[in-house]
């Protein structure tokens, strides 16, 4: 079932308002079938979508469509499934159609779980307009993640959740978390099904992730459009030349990660996960030209520049982690320099400490970038990371 849910016996599913009235007790029985179908559009939830929580019990569901306007009629949906705890809604609940847009939308409260199933149907009197089911939807934990070919598509052997509990997002459609995961670039395997299924094995809530990564890429090529540099990149793409000496970012990069940043919404996702590195460390040791080499000090810069206009951009305080992630080889397994740099970023509290995937040497490698055991690792690491922040949220959290 897609997630638009357009069926002509559908009839949209969806929302209301905030402020819609309070929910009716179920029918005793079933609307008798339609004399003709009703034609219903849903946008919101699409199937395998994972609503960010608000606090470690509960979280709001967007619900939202439109339903055809010679049908009239009401809406009304329904939640089953196993919450994390607590109980959901009981029966069907109504939801507020706008006469004069014949729109629904609506933030209806959830307690954190899923896979939920929701049901929409239409009814006027005792006449059923039709009905649209989202088989899977989830209020757990979303995170985007970004960087360079170690965040997203690179590593040699693709991966699948087993729990069956992570899903991913490309700025457009949610579907299960299986390599290549949608949005980043590679077309092999990944970290994030790993990770979703650590996280799910310690919190029992869906996991979302939005990949953004793109292999081979400098902090340099993630900045603004227009940020100035006096180095260009190792591979010289996405940054353009201004002057002697001087290049400036075409803002590509970063543009691909606002639009998944805004597309989630304010606080729709939990953090940002960071892994890159290896293209600015060491780029004069590995024998590319020395004018395409930055220092340490530069890279803690950009970064910083980068962590700061996401936050600006967006209008609220986005949490970041930053690995440590600087192999080349067996000979050339840690730039300390570099290193030293990412921890700066943890030491002055503009990021979190990410895993140090340094230290998963050659038989977790094929060349720089992960096998299967490697991405099995490091999405361990990084649900390691992530559950310490996790957990002291939980620990500073008002007590019920």
């Amino acid at each position: 079932m897609t997630g638009s849910c357009r069926w002509a016996m559908a009839v949209i599913l969806l929302l209301a308002s905030s402020s819609a009235a309070p929910a009716a007790k179920a029918a005793s029985k079933e609307p008798a079938p339609p004399a003709a179908p009703a034609k219903i559009t849903v946008e919101s939830p699409l199937d395998y979508q994972v609503f960010q929580r608000q606090d470690f019990s509960r979280g709001t569901m967007r619900l939202a469509g439109e339903l055809d306007a010679a049908a009239g009629g009401e809406v009304q949906f329904r939640i089953t499934g196993k919450p994390r705890e607590g109980d959901l809604p009981a029966g069907w609940q109504p939801l507020a159609v706008d006469p004069r847009t014949h729109a629904f939308a609506a933030d209806v409260p959830a307690p954190a779980g899923g896979w939920y199933r929701l049901e929409v149907r239409g009814t006027k009197g005792n006449e059923a307009l039709g009905r649209c089911v989202v088989e899977h939807v989830g209020v757990g934990e979303v995170f985007i993640v970004a960087g360079q070919s170690n965040s997203s598509n690179h590593g040699s052997e693709k991966q699948t959740p087993a729990s069956g509990m992570g899903a991913s997002f490309d700025g457009k459609k949610w579907a299960l978390a299986n390599d290549p995961q949608r949005g980043g670039s590679g077309n092999g395997g990944s970290f994030m099904p790993a990770f979703c299924d650590a996280m799910f094995a310690r919190y029992g809530v869906p996991v979302g992730v939005a990949a953004v990564g793109v292999g081979a890429t400098s902090v340099r090529q993630w900045l603004p459009k227009g940020e100035r540099m006096t180095n260009q990149p190792t591979t010289g793409a996405l940054v353009k030349r201004v002057g002697p000496g001087e290049w400036e970012s075409t803002g590509q990069c970063f543009d691909g990660m606002m639009q998944r940043i805004v597309r989630l919404g304010p606080h729709g996702f939990r953090a940002i996960l960071w892994h890159q590195g290896e293209s600015d460390a060491g780029q004069a040791r590995s024998g590319y030209p020395a004018d395409r080499q930055i220092t340490g000090e530069q890279y803690r810069a950009f970064m910083e520049k980068l962590i700061r206009a996401t936050r600006e951009r967006a209008g609220w305080n986005i949490p970041w982690f930053v690995a440590q992630a600087t192999y080349h080889s067996e000979k050339d397994p840690a730039d300390e320099e570099f290193r030293a740099a990412q921890k700066a970023l943890w030491r002055s509290g503009l990021a979190m400490e990410g895993p140090d995937t340094d230290a998963l040497r050659a038989e977790y490698r094929a060349g720089v970038h992960f096998n299967g055991k490697g991405l099995q690792a490091h999405g361990k690491l990084w649900a390691e990371k992530v559950a310490v922040y996790l957990d002291t949220l939980a620990a500073h959290a008002p007590a019920k």
